[in-house]
């Protein structure tokens, strides 16, 4: 099983958020400067691409070809996650992206979650997988581990990821972190201290959340 929380980098990395009452509270573009600099020309009036600009299509080949690897390798993960399909958790493309996803978790039977159906959003980027993805809840969810933007405390998500991991295993770490959570390294300290001194009333906000945004009629993606 998977470690599920990381105190240095959850607590310092993201921003600890304040559901207040469910009832009431609302669920960069990197740009790259392209320096182009003019061709060198030898004493014959012969045109050479000059040192930056050959560096820059180096630099520009490299990228691609990092790309074509990454596209290959989550579409072999596609594939694989379709003809293995899981009875707890579901992924696809958004709109045909390979770098774009959207996950269904169901709520673990037997805990609080139970009957709750959770989308989330997971990003990759064109390094994967020698960076991990980015995940994060669209649908709101009472959790100590799982702040109020829908960012996830989970270790393999950061310092403990491998490229050797894959976005089922992700998924399937999500929902164990659901099943058992980490209150003693939470994201949100409020639920977290909830959790540890007054569990009846945290179980029952827990269960009410996932009726009122998780369940079947009235979950929205």
């Amino acid at each position: 099983m998977f470690r599920t929380n990381s105190t240095d980098d959850c607590n310092n990395s993201s921003v600890v958020g304040d559901y207040g009452d469910p009832a009431t509270e609302h669920c960069s573009a990197n740009s790259i400067a392209v320096n182009n600099a003019n061709d060198d020309v030898n004493e014959s009036g012969a045109r050479f691409p000059s040192t930056s600009t050959a560096s820059s299509s180096k630099s520009k080949k490299k990228t691609s070809s990092a790309s074509s690897r990454s596209a290959r390798r989550i579409q072999r993960e596609l594939t694989e996650m379709a003809n293995d399909r899981s009875s707890i958790y579901s992924a696809g493309l958004k709109e045909n992206d390979l770098y774009k996803w959207d996950c269904v978790i169901l709520g673990p039977v037997d805990t609080v979650y139970e009957g709750g159906t959770f989308f989330l959003d997971l990003r990759l980027s064109h390094d994967y997988p020698f960076a991990p993805p980015k995940v994060t809840f669209r649908t709101r969810i009472y959790h100590c581990n799982v702040n109020s933007h829908g960012a996830i405390c989970v270790d393999i998500l950061r310092h403990n990821w491998s490229p050797a991991l894959t976005i089922a295993k992700v998924l399937l770490s999500i929902c164990s972190l659901l099943a058992d959570c980490n209150p003693m390294d939470p994201l949100d300290y409020r639920i977290g201290k909830q959790y540890l001194k007054d569990r009846e009333n945290h179980d029952k906000t827990a269960r009410l959340w996932t009726k009122i945004f998780a369940s079947c009629s009235n979950v929205t993606e």
